[in-house]
């Protein structure tokens, strides 16, 4: 910076530019002089404070932007943003008014009739406070996402070194020194390496697996992310180094900012699960359902309240009854209530919660209660490489040493997984027996090396660069040579025995760095007896070119010539084609300038290491002693997984920022592709998908597909395509770079150990254990938690079909009021309750992880469903209206006799023209008993169809109590028989059953709750009528079931048809 006025309004123009999204000054492709003049600033003075607060004025502040969520009115607002919710709001508050109105008499039927809409608003309160609690933890993500951001850095100003500047205040232009354990402030480009080398780790913001190298060379401009080796970036980690940067980006405008951006972008587009969008299209329909039959109870009944005479031909003399209107208006509202299954929303959360504990036993976390469903529908799973389907933790596959002159070289097969030293082993090892070839490797692996293992928990962890801690566990599953001592017990806690002997047989005196030119790192050791040498480990290429001998396996010195270095390149070629990163071993004993040398800062040799430049020199004329091939090593259920997702007809994407062929020779080992597939059209790199001339039609493609060197953005936009496409898309991710794209999936699902905060947060199930394998195993717990909602969703709603069939034909048959609103909500929220909750308990079906997932949009109802549950609904129906007339008007039925009461016997005539009882002539009836109560209709004898009906009610109530348990056992299986399918095979409905029973027996034969619902005790002769009436229905289904199973095949070949035209 530090210009004049002039030339600072003109980089303020570019600035502009660069904050709306269009050019931008390209840093990593320019080189450093050019990034200077462009900033006007000197990396030995440093911007002055004028300077700062004049580019401050332009940039504002090194921080991310703090969106404003949604408010909690907002929220609260959101949550009666549903049909159901809305259709339950109207019912409540008409049955408010009606119970106001009705109120004005006061007495004992003003409690009665506040019951119903007090309880329909507590209901909606409660929903309403779950899902804002729910909704407010949404933007969680891009607070943690604050946190990666450092908090401190060291600036140079004015000629001064700030030490601890809040790293808020930097502004581009800013000189910043790095240093090993630095989190990075802001966007930079590297002005100078102080140290030989500096390494970051970048892996959580571009996927790579492993620490990053930085130089100050520029890289072409339309490099990726991860080519921008002179960039460092803002939330990264200096693992290696100490090095001087210029800021370019900061707050908003760095790669974290954009990653802010599309989390926040990701989070408005966020859509219904697909039980939600089921749910609201259940509630569309059910609102006309309601509409029609309420009309229709209006139109039957309309004579009753509104009355005329013909003069003339014309209409006249109207007569219009305000009371009888409204009591057919109460039946409107009671038919709402009887259609609404209120309890719905209660047992699909406590189903969603008892799955989400199901699935924390098998390790996965949910974080989001919907996303348990939505998990049974997935489609595809874009799944990160490192990390979820190989261990994140480097191990050894491959040890090439030398042999004899017959047989040049000798191949190991290296097993295990993990930073375990007793996770595998190496096939063929001369156990205890190493030639000295072997023991040389072993010596250099251990001593040349500043990586340590540690046992935590059940877990190892490594310190240091994972290349290097993969070498120490190979040190100790080689073991020691016959004669050499560990001098340590084989205890459990001392992990690295093996290396400690190493150590103590050679000390270590000097350190050659690893730096980009040479490809290698040397130490110089000091034996026992004072002898020096030199170990060096490196890029195989570099060593074996800096090498002029090998070590035979008999630990014989010969030549290395034009045969055996071409062996040794045949080996690198094979082992690096199996995507293994190779590391050569090579050692030197003459070392004169180091002969007494012992770390001596004094001595003439110290000077020559303070000389990185030196480092090619004194590690020239080595003896090469083998080679080792290393990797990320996949799972090992990780295959199996990918073939459960085959057979369950889930695609597998996979997307990681790593490199190709590592990707595509993981995408092999684990079965995404077999091993000799043509995958040149199915494996593409990031930029080359955003270049795809089809990018959907790639996507379509059968089997398994490869994205590597994938940004944020190319991940984001592979989400949007799937879903556009009509996939149900779970994608898995552990970084930073993920959270935009986790936020947009269907159901994302972030790594416990490995994974970033951030990406913990934008998720909406998190696994304990990082396992791939883990997230089919829930996919199949989410398969049969969808099929058990489906069973307790049909039970539900084939009982409130009963119950507007009740009270249509109640109407429609002009009998009076059998079940009043108050006892359809009793049974609707608390007797249906149990039941439809124990149904979540089905246990699932065998052959439920080997059917194709069902689509999105599959209804949650077919017609042929639908047709089932309007007959056991028209059943209902009529059983609860016919024990209520065969009461009134038969003394005993099927032989049981009914007279116990001492009620009067009507006709049914006399009973369906009851509103017209003021006219008939002597009429009289008899006072009788129900329960402890006597009931006298002297005054009025017309009463016996309102007060007397107490009786008629009551077995009403519990005969559609006793149809909705038996119909539960019908629902355990959609057309499975009950002698398939006995009760017993879900022992929890039995016991929801005797619970709804024993809730109903309290209401019964409690007096003060009696009262309130309007009901009184029955005797043991009108159990038996209401068990006779009640069982029929399990008859019925049975034939239906019967029906559905011999027809299945063809309604299937009709439903496949449709799905097609669909498509089409």
């Amino acid at each position: 910076m530090g210009r004049g006025g002039q030339d600072y309004g003109k980089r303020e123009n570019l600035s502009a530019k660069s904050s709306s999204g269009e050019e931008i000054f390209a840093a990593w492709a320019k080189d450093v002089s050019e990034c200077e003049d462009y900033y006007q600033v000197d990396r030995d003075y440093g911007l002055s404070t004028e300077e700062v607060e004049k580019s401050r004025e332009i940039h504002g502040w090194n921080e991310l932007e703090k969106h404003e969520g949604p408010s909690i009115w907002r929220l609260v607002l959101d949550q009666f943003n549903d049909t159901l919710v809305r259709i339950l709001l109207v019912a409540a508050v008409v049955s408010f008014v009606l119970a106001w109105y009705d109120g004005e008499e006061g007495g004992e039927m003003e409690i009665t009739a506040f019951v119903e809409p007090l309880v329909i608003f507590l209901i909606l309160i409660v929903n309403a406070i779950v899902g804002v609690w729910q909704e407010n933890n949404a933007e969680k993500a891009l607070e943690a996402l604050k946190e990666i951001q450092s908090e401190q850095a060291t600036v140079i100003r004015e000629g001064k070194k700030i030490s601890n500047l809040p790293a808020k205040e930097l502004v581009p232009g800013d000189i910043v020194e790095l240093r090993v354990g630095d989190k990075v402030p802001a966007d930079m480009r590297v002005l100078a390496l102080i140290s030989s080398t500096v390494r970051l780790e970048q892996g959580s913001l571009t996927g790579e697996s492993e620490a990053v190298s930085k130089t100050t060379k520029a890289v072409p401009e339309d490099s990726e992310i991860q080519g921008k080796k002179c960039m460092v970036f803002a939330g990264t980690t200096v693992v290696n180094g100490h090095c001087i940067c210029l800021v370019t980006q900061i707050g908003m405008e760095t790669e974290i900012g954009n990653v802010h951006s599309q989390i926040h972008e990701a989070s408005q587009s966020e859509e219904d699960t697909p039980l939600k969008k089921k749910l609201n299209e259940f509630g569309e329909v059910l609102t006309a359902i309601i509409g029609v039959i309420c009309a229709l109870v209006w139109l039957i009944n309309v004579k009753y309240f509104l009355t005329w005479e013909y003069v003339d031909g014309w209409p006249r003399n109207f007569k219009f009854s305000f009371e009888k209107c409204t009591y057919y208006f109460e039946i409107a509202v009671a038919l709402a209530v009887a259609a609404i299954p209120e309890g719905l929303p209660a047992v699909i959360t406590t189903s969603l919660a008892l799955g989400t504990r199901k699935m924390a036993q098998k390790n996965a976390l949910v974080r989001k209660l919907p996303s348990v469903e939505t998990l049974g529908c997935t489609t595809v799973i874009c799944s990160d490489k490192t990390g979820t389907l190989t261990t994140n933790q480097m191990a050894a596959a491959e040890l090439v040493a030398m042999g004899s002159r017959a047989k040049p070289i000798r191949n190991f097969k290296v097993e295990g997984t993990t930073y375990n030293p007793l996770d595998g082993k190496i096939r063929g090892w001369p156990v205890r027996r190493m030639d000295a070839n072997l023991q040389t490797i072993a010596k250099i692996a251990a001593l040349c090396n500043d990586a340590s293992i540690e046992h935590s928990g059940n877990h190892y962890v490594a310190t240091g660069i994972p290349t290097e801690a993969a070498l120490k566990v190979m040190v100790e599953k080689m073991g020691l040579p016959d004669g050499l001592d560990s001098g340590t017990s084989s205890r459990y806690g001392d992990v690295l025995r093996c290396c400690r002997a190493w150590n103590k047989l050679e000390r270590r005196i000097a350190t050659l760095e690893f730096d980009r030119d040479r490809k290698s790192m040397g130490v110089i050791v000091n034996s026992r007896s004072g002898r020096k040498s030199l170990l060096v480990k490196g890029a195989v290429e570099n060593v074996l070119e800096r090498s002029s001998y090998v070590q035979l396996l008999d630990g014989s010195i010969v030549e290395l010539d034009q045969t055996s270095r071409e062996t040794i390149l045949q080996s690198l070629h094979e082992m690096s084609s199996s995507a293994l990163r190779c590391l050569g071993f090579a050692y030197k004993e003459d070392l004169r300038e180091f002969a007494t040398y012992n770390g001596d800062e004094d001595h003439p040799a110290h000077e020559l290491l303070l000389n990185p430049s030196n480092y090619s020199s004194i590690e020239s004329k080595l003896i090469f002693v083998g080679l080792a091939g290393l990797r990320d090593p996949p799972r090992k259920e990780v295959r199996q997984a990918i073939e459960d997702c085959r057979a369950a007809g889930i695609r597998v994407i996979v997307i990681t920022g790593d490199n190709k062929n590592t990707a595509e020779a993981i995408c092999r080992e684990i079965g995404v592709f077999g091993q000799f597939d043509d995958i040149s059209s199915k494996s593409l790199t990031g930029k080359e998908f955003m270049e795809h001339h089809d990018p959907k039609g790639h996507l379509r493609q059968d089997g398994g597909l490869l994205f590597s060197r994938a940004e944020p953005r190319h991940k984001q936009e592979i989400v949007r395509f799937l879903k556009e496409d009509g996939e149900v898309v779970a994608m898995t991710g552990d970084g930073v770079n993920d959270a935009p794209a986790l936020k947009l999936a269907d159901i994302g699902i972030a790594m416990g150990i490995a994974g970033t905060e951030v990406a913990k947060e934008a998720s909406d199930m998190v696994l304990a254990d990082d396992n791939f394998s883990t997230i089919v195993a829930a996919v199949g717990e989410g398969r049969s938690i969808y099929n058990n909602m489906k069973a307790f969703i049909r039970y539900m709603i084939s009982s409130n079909i009963g119950e507007v069939a009740s009270i249509f034909l109640t109407a429609a048959l002009g009998i009076p009021e059998g079940l009043i609103p108050v006892q359809l909500l009793w049974v609707n929220l608390v007797t249906d309750g149990p039941p439809a909750t124990a149904l979540g308990f089905n246990p699932p079906d065998n052959d439920v992880m080997k059917k194709p997932p069902r689509r999105s949009d599959d209804s949650l109802i077919s017609a042929w469903i639908l047709f089932r549950y309007l007959v056991i609904g028209l059943y209902v129906g009529i059983a609860t209206v016919g024990i209520f007339i065969i009461w009134y008007t038969h003394d005993s039925f099927f032989g049981i006799d009914l007279s116990g009461d001492g009620q009067s016997l009507v006709t049914y005539s006399q009973l369906s023209t009851w509103s017209q009882c003021r006219t008939w002539k002597n009429f009289s009836v008899t006072p009788f008993k129900a329960g402890s109560q006597v009931y006298n209709f002297d005054a009025n004898p017309c009463d016996y169809f309102q007060t007397g009906k107490i009786k008629a009610m009551t077995l009403s109530l519990s005969v559609l109590v006793a149809i909705e348990m038996f119909n539960s056992l019908n629902a355990l299986s959609e057309d499975g028989s009950l002698l398939t399918m006995p009760p017993w095979v879900n022992p929890w409905l039995l016991l929801a059953m005797s619970v709804s029973f024993g809730l109903h027996f309290l209401i019964l034969y409690v007096p003060f709750l009696a009262q309130i619902f309007g009901i009184v005790p029955l005797s043991l002769n009108e159990w038996l009528l209401v068990l006779v009436v009640a069982f029929p229905v399990i008859l019925i289904d049975e034939i239906l079931k019967f029906v559905g199973r011999c027809t299945s095949g063809v309604r299937a070949s009709g439903s496949r048809k449709s799905s097609k035209r669909k498509a089409e």
